[in-house]
């Protein structure tokens, strides 16, 4: 654990107030759920939480069964980072950051379907990646009561690919029961 040199007062309601340069830091934004433990030794830590990451397990077991049938990179996000990838080696996405172009995307509730081949723009998963190699793309946000927590992805690095109805229908489906799982 880190010291930051920035100490807070509990007010009378119990509240403490975290700093805007960590909240900005830890991509933590008004309304956002933390998870809160203590340890033995009296320590409180506060967690970002991610119901999506809660589902780490589902998330994988689902992108590698899209990767299998479309034989697309699949990729299942939160509003902060990669949760599951398939299709491409662990460390190239999986528990990365993802980018803001993505998290503009998420955002905007529309389902993306992106082809390089006829001038598309493909969204950055994350700011580390080369997005130069994808050719193809498809971004279906994951709605839960009423609020975007993520997306799921195909993506395709193969020459002239075309992300044409069925891969829009694979990760819009795969996008709706994500979502009604976590609504459960």
């Amino acid at each position: 654990m880190r010291a930051t040199g920035i100490v807070r007062r509990i007010d009378e309601l119990g509240r403490v107030v975290i700093p805007k340069e960590i909240r900005r830091t830890l991509r933590i934004r008004e309304g956002d759920p933390l998870e809160i433990y203590t340890d033995r030794d009296g320590e409180v830590i506060l967690k970002k939480y991610s119901p999506i990451g809660e589902m780490s397990a589902f998330a994988k077991d689902y992108t590698e069964s899209i990767f299998r049938a479309m034989g697309h990179i699949a990729c299942i996000v939160d509003r902060d980072q990669v949760v599951a990838a398939s299709g491409v080696s662990k460390k190239e996405l999986s528990d990365k950051p993802i980018s803001p172009d993505m998290e503009v995307a998420i955002a905007n509730r529309q389902t993306l379907a992106i082809n390089r081949s006829v001038g598309g723009k493909i969204v950055a998963v994350t700011n580390e990646e080369d997005i130069t190699g994808y050719t193809a793309q498809v971004v279906s946000p994951i709605i839960a009561d009423g609020e975007a927590i993520g997306a799921v992805l195909l993506l395709s690095k193969e020459q002239g690919a075309k992300m044409g109805d069925a891969e829009l229908k694979v990760a819009e489906t795969a996008a709706g029961i994500v979502g009604r799982q976590m609504e459960q």
